[in-house]
Order: structure tokens, then C-alpha cells, then sequence
């Protein structure tokens, strides 16, 4: 099962967008983990197969109702990453 690391951009903190996150990760079977960084950004990372990813990367470009999302910078695929269920850090 391959991993994308994702940094979202824009107004992403105090809006609800982590546990937002991980109710769709959660309701699309996403293993892995959001959080936020000190610059205002929020990180995830996301573990499933690569249709799942791929709607997740789009949910993640317009987030949650109350969020403004100017940009994801996605990585390249990577290995699977020793994860279960989807949390928030």
C-alpha cells in the first residue's frame, strides 16, 4: 500500500481541517496521520491504494467548508509507513 506526505496551504488552522481530515480519511479507509506545523501549514500523511489517494489529494485541495486552501504540495510515492488507522497529531 503506498504513502503520499502532503503540506496544505493556506487558511487551514482553526477551521476544523484536521478532524475534517480524518473523518474522510477515516470514512475512505486513509491510514495515517494530520497535524499542524507552527507556520499556519497542516502535514499528512496518507497510506491506501492509489484510486483512494488520488480522491483524497482532491478532497485535500478543497477541505472543509470553513477552510480557504491555496495550495497541496504533494511528494512522490513512497513506501508503506508503519501506520493504523488515521490520527491526528
Amino acid at each position: 500500500m503506498p504513502c503520499r506526505h502532503y503540506i496544505v496551504e493556506g487558511r487551514v488552522q482553526g477551521v476544523f481541517f484536521r478532524a475534517s481530515t480524518r473523518e474522510q480519511a477515516q470514512s475512505m479507509g486513509i491510514q495515517g496521520w494530520v497535524r499542524n506545523l507552527v507556520d499556519g501549514r497542516v502535514e499528512v500523511l496518507a497510506c491506501a491504494d492509489t484510486d483512494q489517494l488520488s480522491l483524497f489529494e482532491n478532497w485535500l485541495n478543497r477541505g472543509p467548508e470553513m477552510a480557504r486552501v491555496n495550495h497541496v504540495k504533494a511528494t512522490e510515492w513512497t513506501q508503506q509507513v508503519e501506520v493504523s488507522g488515521f490520527e491526528i497529531r
